[in-house]
């Protein structure tokens, strides 16, 4: 039986695609949805303890790329995994140092070390099988 050179990502690569999309649910969670009914609940403005940012949507956007495959996947992994890990890795630095171990933080420690390790996967693979993260084309049936 031959594979469809078309057909979305499986394996391994599709793992850390559903990965992502799971990591950018949780953030949106852990971000946006927590603190906002923390917020209405106590009587404070919705905004007080929201954490702004719009990781969830690259996430998403490396998680669609890793199962469809456009020319750039490659690339977008490996930057993307690398701006990821120096930014948590000096975030991590910051906080290590005197951490504050509120809900808000601790809630903000334990996302990053999920996506941390997410990043850490992806750039591995990137960096040791480059083939698994090439465009999908007709021409290039193997690629996973």
């Amino acid at each position: 039986m031959t594979r469809d050179p078309m057909a979305p990502a499986a394996g391994w690569v599709a793992f850390l695609a559903h990965l992502l999309f799971i990591l950018a649910a949780w953030s949106v969670f852990i971000k946006y949805l927590f603190p906002i009914t923390f917020a209405l609940v106590e009587g404070e403005p919705w905004s007080t303890w929201v954490f702004w940012d719009l990781w969830p949507v690259a996430h998403v956007w490396l998680g669609w790329a890793l199962l469809a495959r456009p020319s750039y996947t490659w690339l977008l992994a490996v930057a993307m995994s690398a701006i990821e890990i120096v930014i948590i890795v000096t975030l991590f630095s910051l906080f290590l140092v005197d951490p504050e171990w509120s809900i808000w933080r601790t809630n903000w420690f334990v996302n990053k070390v999920f996506v941390l390790g997410c990043f850490v996967l992806i750039l591995a693979t990137a960096l040791k099988y480059p083939e698994r993260f090439a465009a999908r084309t007709v021409d290039n049936p193997n690629n996973e």
